[in-house]
């Protein structure tokens, strides 16, 4: 989709290549951030993380609590990678629960960073909007940098900003499905209605051009999981979507042509190669 040139970010420098992502003023060089669940075996999840160059893996504190036995090991790789952790609250169903999660997090993993889940039904694990906002004011008084995980609705998107959220993660289709994006239309309006705040598509990505798709509108990174772990060779993918967002990303910074309603020649008219030309 067309992006007008003043939306075109301006923290890009050609000259230097400086485009930093911006999560709660923490610069990083990736844009992927990954998950750590469901990979073959923890030496396949330590290639494939570090294949992807991720700067920041996901993780819950209900799987993967460092204090219980089996957790030292795969808490040793993890801490290896020297990576930022982002815990998450997977399978709360409830405001009480999402934010006792959250407190364990921050203590057990020492970090402020929460992507702030909070299932509102079993069937398509939607995040439920309204417990959303509700645990979103909450940690945030507690001093929370939260990243909340939401659908792609605009509204709620206007009241996790007004609340003070410095990141949105709509979803792209429901976790796990691989479905890419379902709506478009509804994260591109996001996009454009919050052009300051970083925006990461979490869940439904199931392909390097899901990613790209997502990339080429505006949005400023892509978490994943399932997509890399559950391929037949992790390691591969987690370098496919590594380039697949980079080059949507350098897509977006290009600013890609308008689409035409007819067709127009790209060769030329004799003695005219430089149509913009002029003396």
């Amino acid at each position: 989709m067309q992006k007008s040139e003043q939306n075109t970010p301006s923290v890009f420098n050609t000259e230097t290549n400086q485009d930093k992502l911006s999560i709660y003023g923490t610069k990083l060089d990736s844009r992927l951030f990954v998950g750590s669940a469901m990979y073959p075996s923890p030496q396949i999840m330590k290639e494939a993380i570090k294949i992807s160059g991720s700067q920041v893996v996901t993780l819950s504190i209900s799987r993967q609590n460092p204090h219980e036995q089996g957790g030292h090991g795969f808490w040793s790789i993890i801490q290896s990678l020297g990576v930022h952790l982002l815990p998450n609250t997977a399978g709360c169903h409830s405001v009480k629960d999402a934010v006792n999660m959250a407190k364990m997090s921050r203590e057990l993993f020492q970090t402020d960073w929460i992507k702030l889940e909070l299932v509102g039904d079993d069937y398509n694990l939607q995040p439920d909007p309204i417990d959303l906002v509700k645990a979103t004011e909450i940690l945030l008084k507690d001093g929370f940098k939260v990243l909340p995980y939401c659908t792609d609705d605009l509204v709620i998107a206007r009241h996790l900003v007004e609340l003070g959220c410095e990141v949105l993660m709509p979803w792209g289709s429901p976790i796990g499905t691989g479905k890419g994006l379902m709506n478009p239309y509804a994260l591109q309006a996001i996009r454009d209605r919050f052009p300051e705040t970083t925006l990461i598509v979490d869940s439904g990505i199931g392909l390097p051009s899901h990613a790209i798709q997502a990339m080429e509108i505006g949005y400023d990174a892509i978490l994943l999981n399932t997509a890399i772990a559950k391929a037949n060779q992790p390691v591969l993918m987690a370098n496919a979507f590594r380039k697949s967002i980079e080059a949507g990303r350098e897509a977006y910074l290009s600013g890609p042509m308008a689409e035409q309603q007819s067709a127009q020649p790209s060769t030329p008219t004799i003695d005219s190669p430089f149509w913009h030309y002029s003396e």
